[in-house]
């Protein structure tokens, strides 16, 4: 871990930073940034790159406290995306299994608080990148143990300053895990009158914890997305207007404790027992009632190809380069933030090739075999809430083979 000296130097050189930082701001001659992830990368902080990581912007967070507040507007949705990991989901299906680099699909972060010492009884809970994820690369996992009974353990997520009005806010989160560990959600609001009220959401009965908030409001389950996935989404809304929500927090939780016939015929409330506790946060999604995606058709685009290239690769395939161009034939500017691109060829399953944040995307020396009668390029669109269009009604592109 990192010592005492290094914890000393790290504060004094944040607060010297903060000082200057200030004081060039206030005067406008110039920005200022820190680059600590280069820091704790090239001095290789142990025990690994991302625990040094969430120490050192820990104690930055100590120093300067927190500068944004999200969410501030909807629709607000987050993967924990970090635009880097070993596999790619969405919506909640595994496409890729390799490991990719790409910071411009990084999303919305958690403000997770850091602990220096932890027990055998806490809750262990980081961004994961090598467990499955619902979108993108990442989620968060909470895993250790959790005594059986009143117990439960709470972690903030997101810091908020998004004020409610007359109409409801919907919340949807994805979750898998293990056995009989429950995951929830506790929302945070204030008033103008300075009042607040704790709300959780919770995907099943809560009556031992039910006095630990102002309101208990039990989620619906959604319909499973597949025999073959273990997510489940859960999804509720609630009305508070004139309050703003001021905090989002996950909350680990077992089902209402159950009295237990022990082999010596005595029974006993097992409210002490300590057991492993796993669960994983995949995705949230905030919106109001209004805020539906609306995918255009795939009539309704243009699909181009440029800089077609077609090249023997042997005596089985062939490879094919393009610069895939896409636009709305009413040319109106598309405002999808996101487009997963694929490929399909013949009767094979499609195959995810990439994500692009423009209305463009270089596919380079794709193999294709050489009696296919082509490749097809599908542009899935994405949307700010975290929704995609369906393959079947996304744009696309056939190339054939040149002779």
């Amino acid at each position: 871990m990192i010592s005492r000296i290094d914890i000393a130097y790290c504060h004094l050189f944040i607060l010297l930073m903060t000082h200057f930082a200030l004081d060039v701001l206030r005067r406008g001659d110039v920005s200022a940034a820190l680059f600590a992830p280069g820091w704790v990368y090239e001095t290789k902080q142990p025990p690994d790159f991302q625990t040094a990581q969430n120490h050192w912007w820990s104690l930055v967070e100590k120093s300067w406290g927190i500068g944004k507040h999200y969410p501030r507007g909807l629709p607000f949705y987050s993967n924990f995306d970090q635009g880097r990991a070993h596999h790619f989901s969405v919506d909640g299906v595994h496409i890729l299994d390799s490991s990719w680099n790409n910071l411009s699909t990084r999303g919305f972060q958690p403000f997770l608080e850091y602990k220096d010492n932890s027990t055998l009884n806490d809750i262990k809970v980081l961004v994961n990148f090598n467990g499955a994820s619902y979108g993108g690369g990442s989620n968060i996992t909470f895993k250790g143990r959790l005594n059986k009974g009143n117990a439960y353990f709470t972690t903030r997520l997101f810091h908020g300053k998004l004020p409610l009005g007359n109409s409801p806010l919907y919340f949807t989160y994805s979750v898998k895990s293990k056995a009989d560990s429950l995951l929830g959600l506790i929302l945070n609001f204030s008033s103008g009158a300075w009042e607040k009220k704790s709300v959780l959401l919770a995907p099943a009965k809560v009556d031992h914890l039910s006095g630990k908030f102002s309101t208990v409001v039990t989620t619906r389950q959604l319909e499973n997305l597949g025999a073959s996935s273990e997510w489940t989404i859960q999804e509720s809304s609630i009305s508070l207007s004139e309050h703003t929500l001021t905090e989002i927090s996950a909350c680990c939780y077992r089902p209402d404790p159950q009295i237990v016939k022990l082999d010596d015929d005595n029974t006993s409330d097992q409210s002490t027992a300590s057991v492993e506790y796993y669960a994983v946060l995949g995705h949230i999604t905030v919106k109001s009632s209004e805020q539906k995606s609306n995918f255009p058709p795939s009539s309704s685009w243009v699909v181009e190809g440029e800089h077609i290239k077609w090249t023997p690769s042997s005596e089985d395939s062939k490879t094919v380069s393009v610069k895939i161009i896409w636009k709305l034939k009413d040319g109106i500017d598309s405002t999808f933030p996101k487009y997963n691109i694929y490929a399909k060829k013949a009767e094979s399953a499609s195959e995810f090739l990439g994500v692009a944040r423009v209305q463009a995307f270089y596919v380079g020396d794709y193999a294709v075999p050489s009696g296919s009668s082509g490749v097809k390029f599908f542009i899935q669109v994405c949307d700010v809430d975290g929704s995609s269009q369906t393959l079947d009604d996304s744009p696309s592109l056939l190339l054939k083979p040149t002779t």
